[in-house]
């Protein structure tokens, strides 16, 4: 289940021992002073993690990471979503996440060697491209007008992308273009001078390194060995990629929504109204219990799909419905019990001293990244009414 000595119960206590020691001042000073989140910030975090023994729970151990199955990083994810910059601090944040699932799947030996290994020891950062300006690829990908066209020397990669989350100053990126047997990946090195990284799009969330970035591939030259996987397999290797990516956004999130359940405890436990404890008022016990009952169905949910996951693998049909059945309501529960902690700190709830605040805003995106909860619901119905055909 796992590459340590150690049960994934007690790795997730050591990481939330490390996340409490290290990570929260500095998510304190990110909120509330204003500290950049930038690479230097991300490498001091990291270099601790490794101290701690509680770095990499995604990568494999070959590669300095902690070797956990999909069950195990429940547990520790968990643990390290409790700050916003925790799984940043443990190499298990978006994009990456994903993209060392998916390069220890589709990655050549030499491919995993340039890229896998020092994405997975967090010695970089990396990004994906897949969505479009429209009227290219968004949630559908069948809209994809990126172009890779063979040529006696390579591809030669053509077309405008954006919201590629953590472009600007990764090492590399991973392409999705159309080719003429169906959509192909490509692994691009940053200082390739066709890949060209735009402005940073000035989006809700803002406490990860890169951004989410416009970027361009004009006349961008690749060799044959910078084709991730089969050609024509693309849309194959992200469904390998989607289940285990959606999940792990699920067990982050989760965390800082039990976090916020503790914040807005803790402060309605401490401050009196109309003769009493905020805590000793029926509303606010009924809020205090929803957010219970949405935590512990959450958890219930990601336990599920990731035993799937590890019986099943990531591409398979039980595993991707489970996904997005958890995804789906995982988002949005972690968005109720956020409204609530919010709602329960009163009028500090909207001032980031008390970082509920920040904690909504930041958590806003999830209901769209990785899949929007609509069209999920889409998905999961078209699943439900075949097997009934």
């Amino acid at each position: 289940m796992t590459g340590t000595t150690h049960s994934p119960q007690e790795l997730a206590e050591r990481t939330l021992e490390f996340v409490r020691e290290h990570v929260y001042p500095v998510e304190r000073e990110i909120i509330v002073d204003g500290r950049p989140m930038d690479d230097a910030l991300r490498l001091e975090l990291q270099k601790k993690a490794k101290a701690a023994g509680v770095f990499g729970p995604l990568s494999p151990v070959e590669h300095g990471g902690l070797g956990l199955d999909t069950r195990a990083q429940a547990f520790v994810l968990e643990a390290a979503g409790t700050s916003l910059i925790g799984p940043l601090a443990l190499n298990c944040w978006a994009p990456d996440d994903g993209n060392i699932h998916l390069l220890a799947h589709a990655a050549t030996p030499e491919q995993k060697r340039r890229y896998l290994a020092p994405l997975a020891s967090g010695e970089v950062r990396s990004s994906i491209a897949m969505t479009e300006p429209a009227p290219g690829a968004g949630s559908d990908p069948s809209m994809l007008r990126t172009v890779a066209e063979e040529t006696d020397s390579g591809w030669v990669i053509n077309g405008e992308k954006h919201f590629t989350t953590g472009a600007d100053g990764a090492a590399f990126t991973i392409v999705v273009a159309a080719t003429a047997d169906g959509p192909t990946m490509f692994l691009v090195d940053q200082d390739n001078p066709g890949l060209r990284v735009g402005r940073r799009m000035p989006t809700l969330d803002h406490s990860v390194p890169g951004g989410h970035c416009a970027v361009t591939f004009a006349d961008c030259h690749v060799g044959d060995d910078a084709v991730l996987g089969a050609v024509g397999k693309g849309m194959e290797y992200a469904s390998v990629r989607l289940a285990p990516s959606r999940l792990t956004f699920c067990m982050n999130w989760l965390g800082l929504a039990v976090r916020a359940q503790e914040l807005a405890a803790r402060h309605i436990n401490g401050r009196q109204a109309f003769g009493a404890r905020i805590a000793d008022h029926g509303m606010a016990q009924a809020h205090i219990a929803d957010n219970e009952i949405d935590i512990t169905a959450a958890r219930a949910l990601i336990h599920g799909t990731a035993a799937i996951i590890d019986a099943e693998g990531a591409a398979s049909s039980a595993a991707r419905h489970s996904a997005s059945v958890t995804k789906t309501f995982v988002s949005e529960a972690v968005w109720r019990v956020l409204d609530r902690a919010v709602q329960l700190h009163g009028g500090l709830g909207v001032c980031e001293d008390h970082l509920v605040a920040r904690f909504l805003v930041e958590a806003r995106a999830f209901r769209i990244y990785e899949g929007p909860s609509e069209v999920l619901r889409w998905s999961i119905a078209r699943r439900v009414l075949r097997a009934h055909q």
